[in-house]
């Protein structure tokens, strides 16, 4: 289903694309205003003065167009991180700016945009597939940080390279991941730090 629905968007041409831009726009500002989970598509139809069908002529749910919403919203975030990271001198430092950028920007949309974020949770919390792509660009980025590590004799190389990666986002996810980090604030900044600073010691050679 989904596959169709990317298939479809892909042969749009720039009106339909244009339409598609002003239903989520709207659908942006409907949701900060009621919330994600009070608002319908009828409601959305209303708002933006189209028709349900209409609307679902470029989108199959209201979910769809929660996750062009959060598509947006983690493209931003990734951006943020893959700047600082690229901005690091060497593994170590990159890696404590994979962590920390990646808590500060969403704690930043946490208190920015509060109805964005509460769409963010609920899809963390639905495993919504925009979310699982944002997951694995995050963990792809962190194996980069990995490689590069190894490769310049700054990290351990005697486990696993996936499951390395995979255990330090575990360590990481409670600072990350919109459904957990609102539960960390009071945590912060010094559990993201320390927890940082252990995973560091555990990736010495």
């Amino acid at each position: 289903m989904k596959t169709q629905s990317t298939s479809k968007a892909a042969t749009r041409g720039p009106a339909e694309h244009s339409v598609r831009d002003q239903i989520v726009k709207a659908a942006r500002e409907c949701f900060a205003h009621y919330g994600y989970g009070k608002t319908t598509v009828a409601d959305l139809a209303r708002e933006i003065g189209f028709s349900k069908a209409y609307i679902y002529r470029f989108f199959e749910s209201k979910q769809d167009i929660g996750e062009a919403i959060c598509g947006e919203c983690v493209d931003g975030l990734f951006d943020q991180v893959r700047e600082a990271v690229d901005q690091g001198e060497d593994a170590t430092d990159k890696l404590r700016r994979f962590a920390r950028t990646a808590t500060t920007a969403t704690v930043e949309l946490l208190f920015t945009d509060r109805k964005l974020y509460e769409i963010a949770v609920h899809a963390s919390a639905e495993n919504w597939e925009v979310v699982r792509a944002y997951t694995q660009r995050l963990q792809g980025l962190l194996e980069e940080i990995l490689k590069e590590g190894r490769e310049n004799g700054e990290f351990e190389r005697k486990t696993p390279l996936d499951e390395t990666r995979r255990s330090i986002f575990y360590a990481f996810k409670p600072f990350i991941d919109p459904a957990f980090l609102e539960r960390s604030l009071d945590l912060l900044p010094d559990a993201q730090t320390e927890v940082t600073g252990l995973v560091l010691r555990s990736l010495a050679p």
